[in-house]
């Protein structure tokens, strides 16, 4: 074992580590309530909003011709981006037995989940008769009618639906051994609650070595889906023939952002909870510096997207992609554009210095930076090839509304009390996979 990593995971035995991830469960804190109560009120604005849509109509949205597609569809794709770092860290890196993973996962697993979940709330918010959004979905009908296959709006609904069952299978395999520890710490009701969620786990040999099988298969599956989903999302765009979205650079160029974006965010939600729980001996500089490095490799590849995209628009000689690149840098809304160049690809080149890479201060600012930017970045491909389309007596400026801006926000309330309750609930860090980093317990100590 190297120095580093002992230095990184520092419990010296099996009953501190249950101990320390075991004692902030079901045991609420002020912050933690005042975080919760936050978020269920933002959530609970959104829904207000969302309630006014449906109430007066489409017409209370920012959304109008020639700009039909809005902040929904932009949030839509932040969160869908947001999701694909919990399966890289987890799946992927664990394939690659690489050893930082450990200590982060399984909080980047439960944003996966919920950043999926509040993604999938988009689609019906921007169909507006939400009431129809059985229609999505293709089953047998008397009327014999059936989706459009050849549509990438009906490949979201298989790629999306995959990767989140996908990824919730996964994570509940891997939830299973730490179930059971915590209910061998519990009694009462909690402890039957527990026992039920952890399957019978006993940790059998036997069981051990089907959950080692299961567990790797379930990473092997999942990985192609970190490049594929958010691919697939990209052809929403690419697939059409709008100026500015049409282009073969969009599937690389979305995962570049999805695994930068989500990197970021698992720095922005783990710091604050190692800090509430005290975790630093299992999550602590080198795991935020390990994701910090693939958020600078992430930034170089989109930085170099951006610049590729316009060399592709002047090269290609075509007037309505070279209009729609200017446009985007010295029109009206030029400022989307410089937030979004400012957020992910100028601020972020701070960690190239190790000492602020290391700055838990710098790294928690610039970490929310970066999903601004990714947000912007959303905005800025949306706003401005649907609001100069190629005929200019159609062109108009998008601005979101107030009920726009609070579905948004609601969002952000519906994904903070999801993943808040599971770090009540639910063990934040691996437990037993932190245990492989210990030095086993003395043959007859009563700890572990």
């Amino acid at each position: 074992m190297d120095d580093k990593y002992r230095e990184a995971n520092r419990p010296a035995t099996y009953a501190a580590a249950n101990r320390d991830i075991i004692r902030p469960l079901l045991t609420p804190t002020v912050m933690w309530v005042a975080a919760f109560v936050l978020a269920t009120a933002a959530m609970v604005y959104g829904g207000y909003c969302w309630y006014l849509q449906i109430t007066w109509g489409m017409g209370v949205a920012g959304i109008k011709h020639p700009t039909f597609w809005g902040v929904y569809i932009v949030t839509f794709v932040f969160w869908v981006g947001i999701g694909h770092a919990g399966t890289l860290i987890s799946a992927i890196l664990y394939l690659v037995r690489s050893r930082w993973r450990t200590g982060v996962y399984r909080a980047s697993e439960a944003m996966t989940i919920f950043a999926v979940m509040t993604a999938l709330l988009f689609p019906a918010l921007h169909l507006g008769r939400v009431w129809q959004m059985y229609w999505f979905f293709p089953y047998p009908n008397q009327r014999e009618l059936w989706m459009n296959f050849k549509s990438p709006l009906m490949w979201d609904v298989f790629a999306i639906s995959t990767y989140f069952t996908i990824s919730s299978v996964f994570f509940y395999v891997g939830l299973v051994p730490d179930m059971a520890i915590v209910r061998d710490h519990s009694t009462g009701l909690v402890k039957r609650i527990y026992n039920i969620l952890a399957l019978g786990w006993r940790g059998t040999n036997k069981q051990w070595h089907s959950y080692m099988a299961a567990y790797g298969f379930f990473a092997a599956f999942a990985a192609p889906l970190v490049l594929s989903v958010h691919s697939v999302v990209s052809w929403d765009f690419a697939m059409s023939n709008t100026a500015g979205w049409h282009s073969t650079l969009f599937p690389p160029y979305f995962v570049a952002g999805a695994i930068f974006s989500g990197c970021a965010m698992v720095i922005t939600l783990l710091m604050p909870m190692s800090y509430l729980f005290k975790w630093h001996d299992y999550v602590n500089t080198w795991h935020y510096e390990s994701l910090a490095k693939m958020c600078l490799l992430t930034s170089g590849i989109l930085t170099y997207s951006y610049f590729m995209e316009y060399f592709i628009a002047w090269y290609s000689q075509n007037p309505y992609e070279q209009y729609i690149f200017y446009w985007r840098t010295v029109g009206e809304q030029w400022w989307i554009f410089a937030t979004m160049v400012v957020c992910n690809c100028i601020i972020p080149l701070v960690w190239y210095k190790k000492a602020w890479r290391q700055n838990h201060v710098i790294l928690f600012v610039v970490s929310i930076f970066v999903n601004i930017g990714m947000w912007f970045e959303r905005l800025n491909i949306v706003a401005s090839s649907t609001s100069r389309s190629f005929d200019p007596s159609t062109w108009d400026l998008y601005w979101p509304t107030v009920v726009e801006w609070g579905i948004l926000l609601g969002s952000a309330g519906w994904f903070s009390f999801w993943f808040l309750l599971f770090a009540k609930t639910l063990p934040g860090v691996a437990i037993t996979e932190i245990k492989e980093m210990v030095e086993p317990p003395v043959k007859g100590s009563l700890e572990g």
